[in-house]
């Protein structure tokens, strides 16, 4: 650099070269932030505030992946990629103010940086072609996606959230209101993960519902608010001094939500398979994905839970049914039929509200899904 200079280009910190400005991704999965590619193969996003450093790192390395997103969560930084960032850049002017001033106005945006190495360059570059593939197929049993949420007016006044003001939406059930707070305030998910801590069963599937709900249309613009969530709710409930309450039905409401996005974190669920506190949870979640992803409970080991078909607790052995019945487990179907005659009164939630169900009622509609699958396959 040359001394006195007050504004650059930037520049690639890979290769040193020139990178143009970040533009909208033509398929555009991931909306919070503008995207670019250098030469060499490194691709970048744009944060213009310089704040959302957790949120741009996610979409730059999810866009370096080709939106592969099972990709994305299984790579480790320098063994399988490089990061890199250019600080006091404006978007306005595309250039970097090295004085972090410019015409008045204080400049903090950040570039930042990330490039795959070659064989997991190459790994990513063949998933385009099969990624296509799939969307114009779309996966058995998938339900639709919601819409693309529409871009908020930048010049509106932002709503700002409270722990009470959320737990009043919560209770009303407001889901728009809720979707608007969280865009304009990045609390909300915070005061909504709060609010799982409940006594009240009933209460906390709700809330774990609405937090699905909410974070489904929020993945359509911010995707990396919902990854941040979904990362805080894992070691909530890694953490052995703490209750995990809520906080892996609201990981399965926001996979069931937006599967094509956070599919990959299903697998996880089955490492609290083994503690009985959390059994419950992990059934009911694993249940919630397979109706809208039977695939991703399939990629998973699944098969030691048949075991969970005779376990002690009738809730166990409904949701269990319920569970296989989903993913039509032919396999475990004579498992299944035994229970039909396991009349156990239990409560389940549907869709965050409890319904009385019974153990038989579970299995036998767990056989006809089978069933109907079989008769499928043979016509």
């Amino acid at each position: 650099m040359k001394k006195g200079m007050e504004s650059i280009k930037p520049w690639c910190p890979f290769c040193g070269v020139d990178v143009g400005r970040t533009r909208d991704a033509v398929q555009r999965k991931m909306t919070e932030f503008p995207v670019g590619q250098c030469d060499c193969g490194a691709v970048y996003v744009c944060d213009a505030s310089g704040h959302n450093v957790g949120a741009a790192i996610v979409e730059c390395l999810v866009f370096a992946c080709h939106n592969d997103w099972d990709l994305a969560w299984e790579l480790i930084p320098e063994d399988d990629y490089l990061t890199g960032r250019i600080e006091n850049y404006d978007e306005i002017t595309h250039q970097v103010v090295l004085g972090g001033k410019l015409d008045g106005r204080m400049i903090r945006g950040v570039l930042y940086f990330i490039r795959l190495h070659k064989e997991v360059a190459e790994i990513a570059a063949r998933f385009t072609a099969k990624q296509q593939s799939e969307e114009e197929a779309g996966p058995d049993g998938a339900l639709p996606l919601p819409p693309l949420e529409p871009l908020r007016d930048p010049k509106r006044q932002r709503k700002r959230a409270s722990k009470e003001l959320v737990r009043q939406l919560v209770r009303a059930g407001d889901i728009d209101a809720l979707v608007d707070y969280s865009f304009d305030d990045h609390r909300t998910l915070r005061f909504l993960q709060r609010l799982l801590y409940d006594p009240d069963e009933a209460a906390r599937y709700h809330t774990a519902w609405l937090i699905g709900q909410v974070c489904a249309r929020l993945a359509t613009r911010e995707p990396g608010q919902v990854a941040d969530l979904m990362h805080r709710l894992f070691e909530a409930c890694s953490d052995s001094a703490a209750t995990s309450w809520g906080m892996l039905e609201a990981i399965g409401a926001i996979i069931a939500a937006r599967p094509d996005i956070y599919g990959a974190f299903t697998r996880y669920l089955l490492n609290f398979m083994a503690d009985e506190s959390t059994q419950v949870q992990v059934i009911w979640s694993l249940g919630e994905i397979a109706a809208s992803r039977p695939d991703l409970i399939r990629k998973t080991p699944f098969y030691s839970t048949f075991s969970f078909l005779s376990h002690k607790n009738p809730v166990i052995r409904g949701l269990m049914a319920r569970l296989l019945g989903r993913i039509q487990a032919s396999e475990a179907l004579f498992q299944i039929m035994g229970l039909q005659a396991d009349h156990h009164p239990i409560i389940i939630y549907e869709q965050g509200r409890p319904v009385n169900t019974t153990v038989s009622r579970l299995a036998t509609e767990a056989t006809e899904n089978i069933h109907r699958n079989k008769e499928a396959i043979h016509d």
